[in-house]
């Protein structure tokens, strides 16, 4: 019986859902949206309402500096647990994670470059979906 590959987009959800499960159970906050698109060997993640309560607790009473530190941490501890989600998910060794927070914004972004494409059901369509968005 032939393997069932994923779709692009199914693989792009449920990446999303691991990262909110993620933050959920292991940063204890509730992002209010993650949207991730795969292009070829990258990713890209952005995580809405990313900052934790008490870094915005932190960011609202004037101590920016602090807050960013924080963030700053959390990022370096979860940055391996965040690669070994995306390979799991995607079942693609990961080459290296950029990640960085806006507490203006309260948003994170993330660039992921993969070893390989991960392997999805109709590639072709993926690679028009990811030069329309590039173009």
């Amino acid at each position: 019986m032939a393997e069932k590959l994923p779709t692009c987009g199914q693989l792009e959800r449920n990446l999303s859902q691991q990262i909110l499960t993620f933050y959920r159970e292991r940063l204890g906050h509730k992002p209010s949206k993650i949207i991730c698109q795969l292009f070829e060997q990258r990713a890209t993640i952005i995580i809405e309402d990313s900052l934790t309560p008490a870094e915005q607790l932190l960011a609202k009473d004037g101590q920016q500096e602090l807050a960013q530190d924080v963030r700053s941490c959390l990022d370096e501890l979860t940055k391996p647990q965040i690669t070994q989600l995306i390979e799991a998910t995607l079942e693609v060794k990961v080459i290296d994670l950029l990640s960085d927070a806006t507490l203006e914004t309260g948003r994170t972004g993330m660039i992921v470059i993969l070893e390989t494409s991960p392997r999805i059901r109709n590639p072709e369509g993926r690679s028009a979906k990811s030069q329309l968005q590039e173009g």
